[in-house]
């Protein structure tokens, strides 16, 4: 029996707890994701994407986490955006990284400008975009993390958006960076992370140009770990790698990572997708 059961609990409208799993269409590649709520006081605010599509003759592995913040409506409205808004740019097959960089900031336009509620809130991201299971691209803003495994090695993929590291970004935007004892960092007092979608209030202070970092998949690269924070802030990259190397099946493997950071008293909501890349 699997460490965690999801039940159909409903909070806010949505599951507390999911998960699923899929594959490419020959197979090559197989996935599973989990998410479940965590113990604060709000609804569920993280959404994910993880699937296949074919797309001008390509095979396209799309995973992404969304991590949101005061509300869900940011992350869900890149849950059904982001991702295409990329695919939608004349230049993804020539230019991906350019792609990617214009993508994300017609999103954040637009959630800008969508109505005075949206922008309210906020949200973190990592998208993952395998292309015919030979090239992944991943880009990020916020502290979602994605982490490849080659030969059972952690790589990471993204880079964590943290106002600490990004201080001098802030101050130049005319933001401060609050660091009171017993809280992380926070831009203005307020924001644990450095680069966000939304936030319309703190945006002068904030940015949302993603880091874009690619890889060639080849025979040496078994897994693609995207995640919230979540599962982050209990769990090392390799840590990471190693438990989920040990399940075959990738929807069980990402229940584990889940139970795990819940083991390890994670707070936050747990989000977690294991993209198998060897079948």
């Amino acid at each position: 029996m699997d460490n965690l059961c999801c039940f159909n609990s409903i909070v806010g409208g949505r599951s507390s707890c999911s998960s699923g799993k899929g594959r490419s269409h020959n197979g090559a590649v197989k996935y599973g994701f989990a998410l479940l709520k965590g113990k604060a006081n709000h609804p569920m605010e993280d959404y994910h994407v993880a699937k296949f599509t074919q797309l001008q003759g390509h095979e396209l592995g799309l995973f992404a986490i969304y991590d949101g913040h005061l509300g869900d409506s940011v992350p869900a409205y890149l849950q059904k955006h982001l991702l295409p808004n990329i695919l939608k740019d004349e230049e993804f097959w020539t230019d991906p990284n350019r792609s990617i960089l214009k993508a994300y900031e017609k999103t954040d336009q637009a959630i800008l400008s969508h109505s005075p509620d949206l922008g309210r809130g906020g949200s973190t991201a990592v998208t993952a975009i395998l292309i015919d299971g030979r090239k992944l691209w991943v880009a990020n803003v916020g502290d979602s993390r994605a982490v490849l495994s080659k030969n059972g090695q952690a790589m990471q993929m993204s880079i964590d958006h943290e106002p600490s590291t990004e201080r001098g970004s802030i101050e130049n935007r005319g933001g401060f960076v609050s660091n009171l004892p017993g809280d992380v960092a926070r831009v203005n007092g307020q924001l644990a992370v450095s680069r966000a979608f939304g936030d319309k209030n703190l945006k002068l202070h904030l940015r949302s140009d993603p880091d874009i970092q690619n890889a060639d998949i080849n025979s040496n690269t078994d897994l693609l770990i995207p995640a919230s924070d979540g599962l982050w802030k209990v769990m090392s990259n390799q840590e990471a790698v190693d438990i989920a190397k040990k399940t075959k099946d990738p929807q069980r493997a990402a229940k584990k990572l889940a139970a795990e950071a819940l083991n390890r008293d994670s707070k936050d909501d747990i989000s977690c997708i294991v993209v198998r890349l060897k079948g």
